[in-house]
């Protein structure tokens, strides 16, 4: 199999699962024209822990982590399986760093399945998940990414899944939410710096000023893409399947990174 590009994309409202769009429907393409991998590792902002784990179940379960939505929603079960010796070939790149292996107490959370079952809606692609250590910098995330690197050539698609702009506090519900100016400016920067290859601009995200103190006031759902740029390298070819603000204050920028 030839080298597998890496993929960023920003995971939106879990109502999207009930209530597709063009970004879902972007992730959808994708999968369609993409290499189909063997695997994914799926690094989600959702899973936003002290040290790294790994999931290592064979059967991972699929988590609700979110709040006062329909009950319908809470019913969505993406069943695929997982891979536990992906989940071993994880820990042993990032060594000497400890990755703890995790069953039973974690799984799919929706910055997960929320994307995949647009992608593989079957739930046939094994999924294993590696949480963010809070406590690392974000060049240390940036690195582990690099470490991961020699999955692309064994068919496991990396998959990073958060938000470059995610503000909740400024998040406004129902459609037409106007787009601040912060936002704006925010994913233009990340836009630039993307199709420019300046991975230290996304690393140290702060050099975007005011607009990324507002659009990043956690890191947890921005980390995700330097996982992804890790792996692709600083010459990848990078486009971008889709963007733009929605309820005001949460990017669904999507970044594709393939070999040069």
């Amino acid at each position: 199999m030839s080298r597998l590009p890496v993929l960023f994309v920003g995971h939106g409202s879990p109502m999207q699962a009930l209530e597709p769009n063009r970004h879902t429907a972007a992730w959808a393409e994708l999968a369609r024209t993409l290499p189909r991998p063997r695997a994914v590792l799926a690094v989600s902002a959702h899973w936003y822990t002290r040290g790294t784990g790994v999931t290592t179940d064979a059967r991972p379960q699929t988590i609700h982590d979110f709040h006062g939505f329909p009950a319908e929603l809470y019913r969505c079960r993406y069943p695929a399986p997982g891979d536990p010796p992906l989940a071993a070939r994880v820990q042993a790149l990032l060594a000497p760093d400890v990755v703890h292996g995790v069953a039973g107490d974690w799984g799919l959370d929706h910055g997960s399945w929320q994307v995949l079952m647009f992608m593989y809606p079957e739930a046939d692609v094994p999924v294993v998940q590696l949480s963010l250590d809070a406590t690392r910098p974000a060049a240390a995330h940036y690195e582990f990414g690099r470490r991961l690197a020699p999955l692309r050539d064994e068919g496991v698609l990396i998959l990073g899944s958060g938000n470059v702009v995610h503000n909740l506090r400024a998040m406004q519900r129902g459609p037409g939410a106007p787009e601040p100016a912060p936002a704006r400016e925010f994913e233009a920067y990340v836009h630039a710096a993307l199709l420019g290859g300046d991975h230290q601009a996304l690393v140290h995200f702060e050099r975007g000023g005011s607009a990324a103190r507002w659009s990043v006031p956690t890191p947890d759902h921005y980390l995700p893409l330097l996982y992804v740029l890790g792996a692709a390298g600083a010459d990848a070819r990078v486009s971008i399947p889709t963007e733009g603000i929605e309820l005001g204050a949460v990017s669904m920028l999507c970044a594709l990174c393939a070999a040069s």
